[in-house]
């Protein structure tokens, strides 16, 4: 996605004003009347106007500060002549009219990149198929050198068709796209002999796209006409990326943050130990303190990922399991037998939970049992005393 904020050499933080600003300035620098026959200069022109139209819209600026895209299409190719003259006014719009043509139609496609690609904003080919211009009429459809077009009878070559109705306010008068010519103003009587007069041909191609440093998965990329084919001059339609982060070996992403998991043994956490831990940047040393418990937290600052559009990095966090081994040697059972009895753990510990609860309740049965034998020798007792 390209840097809108650099293309018109504005802070992000710039007001309004000064977007504006800077787009009259470089508009009227890199207008095509101002530099006819400049490629160049053009596609600079395209650029800007792009850029205009997400930062002075404050919802898509919004979008894109946060996601580093925007959704909505952006007017560019021959929309960006009414961009120019909602700034500048239409009577400096060179006297150019909105092109005429249909455009191409936007696609969507799955990319899965991986952590290191997402890390460094790498440049990526992503395969796709889609309609092309074709390579002999270029798009439009009738066949070159023949004359293979002649002026819409219905529209008179303008592309719309008038009607007017009355109605309680008077009469109305309607404009809509010419049904015949669809808007082109003219009509295909020789075509193309390679498309059959389609104007673009279905082909498989791979479009090179630049990842935004920090990339996640779940984001979507718009990447401007890398869609369908347009029609008789017509733009091509969009191409929409959505993204799919992959599993890494060694490392599991939590936003801007990368977590790993350190296997330690019982004798490295209680008494300390140094290791060699892998970071996106090379291994770093991670020295741990002697009574180090397990699922302990340590962070190395700065290796995590970029931060979407933001400067500064996340961490790396490493999080400290203890593995307890399944199966022992004799001399090793020795040595954990020996350091059981010098800190006092007992293995012969039979009495468990459930023992103990068992015993506070049998306790409290005999004692009731005995105190009703007791009572049952009284009343005896008392009637014996009666009869005598």
């Amino acid at each position: 996605m390209p840097d809108y904020y650099q293309i018109l050499g504005v802070d992000q933080r710039a007001d309004g004003a000064a977007i504006k600003a800077a787009y009259r300035k470089l508009a009227l620098t890199y207008h095509p009347d101002k530099n006819p026959g400049n490629h160049e200069a053009e596609e600079k022109f395209k650029a800007i106007n792009e850029a205009y139209a997400v930062l002075s819209d404050p919802a898509k600026r919004s979008r894109y500060d946060r996601f580093g895209s925007v959704d909505e299409s952006i007017p560019m190719g021959a929309d960006i002549f009414d961009i120019f003259a909602s700034v500048f006014g239409s009577g400096m719009a060179g006297g150019r009219q909105r092109a005429r043509g249909l455009t191409g139609e936007d696609l969507e496609t799955e990319l899965r990149v991986t952590l290191e690609q997402a890390r460094e904003g790498a440049t990526v080919r992503v395969p796709i198929e889609r309609y092309a211009a074709c390579g002999h009429c270029h798009g439009d459809r009738a066949e070159p050198g023949s004359g293979g077009k002649a002026t819409c009878a219905t529209c008179g070559g303008i592309g719309q068709v008038r009607s007017q109705a009355q109605s309680f306010f008077g009469t109305v008068m309607t404009t809509r796209t010419c049904p015949d010519c669809h808007g082109e103003g003219q009509i295909v009587t020789k075509p193309c002999t390679v498309c059959g007069g389609r104007g673009r041909l279905f082909a498989s191609d791979k479009v090179e796209v630049t990842l935004p440093r920090g990339i996640d998965g779940g984001y979507r990329l718009r990447v401007p006409r890398q869609g369908n084919a347009g029609l008789d001059g017509g733009p091509a339609g969009d191409l929409y990326l959505y993204i799919e982060l992959a599993e890494h070996p060694l490392f599991t992403r939590d936003g801007d943050d990368l977590h790993h998991d350190l296997e330690i043994g019982l004798a490295q956490a209680a008494l300390g130990a140094t290791f060699t831990v892998p970071t996106m940047e090379g291994d770093e040393t991670l020295q741990l303190p002697a009574g180090t418990q397990p699922g302990s937290e340590f962070r190395f600052r700065g290796k995590g990922m970029p931060r979407l559009r933001h400067a500064g990095y996340g961490d790396q966090v490493v999080t400290v399991k203890v593995v307890v081994p399944k199966g022992i040697g004799p001399e090793a059972r020795g040595h954990l037998e020996a350091y059981a009895q010098a800190v006092g753990e007992d293995f012969d510990v039979r009495e468990t939970v459930v023992d103990k609860v068992r015993g506070l309740f049998g306790g409290r049965r005999k004692g009731r049992g005995k105190a009703a034998a007791e009572g049952e020798d009284t009343p005896a007792h008392d009637e014996k005393a009666a009869a005598s």
